[in-house]
């Protein structure tokens, strides 16, 4: 059985941050970690860098020129994972836009098999139980009220994998959806919305956990109309989705979240043009435009997703709203886990699994480890 023992200047720990500290991982868990000098001489040593759990991304639609909506799904699921695994994310959800219903059912039941096969953590149904007002990037023409007929259907076809789902309270039936949804052990998110404070607190009340990229496409903050981001944002059982590109949200607003009671989770909303060319994409069936980081619908030039990466994530964070670093790892890692209930992820300690990355002085990644393995030999800094 393998072992590996890992120093670094700082590892970030579920508590606290170790300075220095050191993980040991065997075969395909970490077995201990501790605070200070190593037991032994380390295997791979980072004296200048940062050990993290490797990074979770629970709100993610492409990359690498590719998307989940694709019509090869499985080779689609592959390649997407393998470019964001290159940016330090060793755990992600297929998050699926709005699309025909058996469109939808074909590639939940296709992505079902790779969340079985441990390829990904889950299926997020972002549609099509949305408000044709907040849409965004969504076929107005395709979206549909929230009936249980078609709840029923999509999460038969997922077979347990389907483990969030987007809705817009203030449809018709909205709150049953709800309960009809965590029913089936899935994550109820409030999102793509134009629910006032009242009815989001409703929401909540009737099993909604998380705020799909709070603030964006949802009825803005009033000072009469307070809409749903607050009633999101004062709970302290609510996790809020934060897409911290720069674009999508002003970075003290970014810092505002991640003060709030509410649980941040940073997510990317990446569409296929993540780790790829700029130039002209189909998303859900929109063309969209990706020009100077920016990714916006052809038509009306509305945000359609992005271009973001988790480590870009993190850095944008610290750098620019002024988060601490160990709180911007726990909103890429910790929190995520917590928030889909993944026992298995999202900390460094005993028992997990061995996911991790290292981040060198200017928070870019140098190493990723997955289920104990090196995406790349590391190295040895020390």
């Amino acid at each position: 059985m393998s072992t590996t023992l890992i120093s670094a200047a700082r590892v970030i720990t579920p508590g606290a941050v170790l300075e220095p500290g050191w993980v040991e991982t065997r075969s395909s868990r970490v077995s201990a970690v501790g605070a200070g000098a190593p037991p032994r001489d380390p295997d791979v040593s980072f004296p200048e860098g940062t050990l993290a759990p490797g990074f979770i991304d629970a709100h993610i639609h492409g990359g690498g020129g590719f998307s989940f909506n694709d019509a090869d799904t499985a080779g689609a699921a592959a390649r997407i994972a393998g470019v964001h695994l290159e940016h330090g994310t060793t755990t992600l959800m297929a998050s699926l836009v709005t699309a025909p219903l058996d469109d939808l059912e074909a590639a939940v039941s296709a992505l079902a098999g790779l969340v079985e096969a441990g390829v990904l953590a889950g299926i997020h149904l972002e549609g099509p139980w949305l408000s044709p007002s907040h849409r965004g990037a969504h076929t107005k023409e395709l979206l549909r009220l929230p009936d249980p007929a078609s709840i029923d259907w999509l999460m038969l076809a997922g077979r347990g994998a389907v483990k969030m789902v987007t809705i817009a309270p203030e449809l018709e039936g909205g709150l049953a959806a709800i309960r009809q949804i965590t029913g089936y052990g899935a994550v109820a998110a409030i999102g793509h919305t134009g629910a006032g404070y009242d009815l989001a607190r409703e929401a909540i009340a009737a099993g909604a956990t998380v705020g799909t990229h709070v603030f964006n496409a949802m009825r803005p903050l009033h000072h009469r109309e307070p809409g749903p981001a607050l009633a999101l944002l004062e709970d302290p059982d609510v996790f809020a989705e934060v897409i911290a590109d720069g674009v999508h949200l002003h970075p003290s607003l970014v810092r505002f979240i991640a003060g709030s009671p509410a649980r941040a989770v940073f997510v990317t909303d990446a569409m296929a043009a993540a780790c790829a060319s700029e130039g002209t994409y189909q998303l859900g069936g929109l063309e969209v435009r990706v020009s100077g980081g920016e990714a916006r619908l052809a038509s009306n030039g509305a945000i359609a997703g992005s271009v973001l990466t988790l480590d870009a994530a993190v850095r944008h964070a610290v750098r620019q709203a002024g988060i601490p670093l160990a709180d911007a790892v726990r909103a890429a890692t910790q929190n995520p886990a917590d928030m889909l209930g993944l026992a298995d992820v999202g900390r460094l300690e005993p028992g997990r699994r061995a996911d991790l990355v290292v981040l060198d002085e200017d928070l870019d990644v140098v190493a990723t480890m997955k289920s104990g393995k090196w995406l790349a030999e590391p190295v040895n800094a020390g």
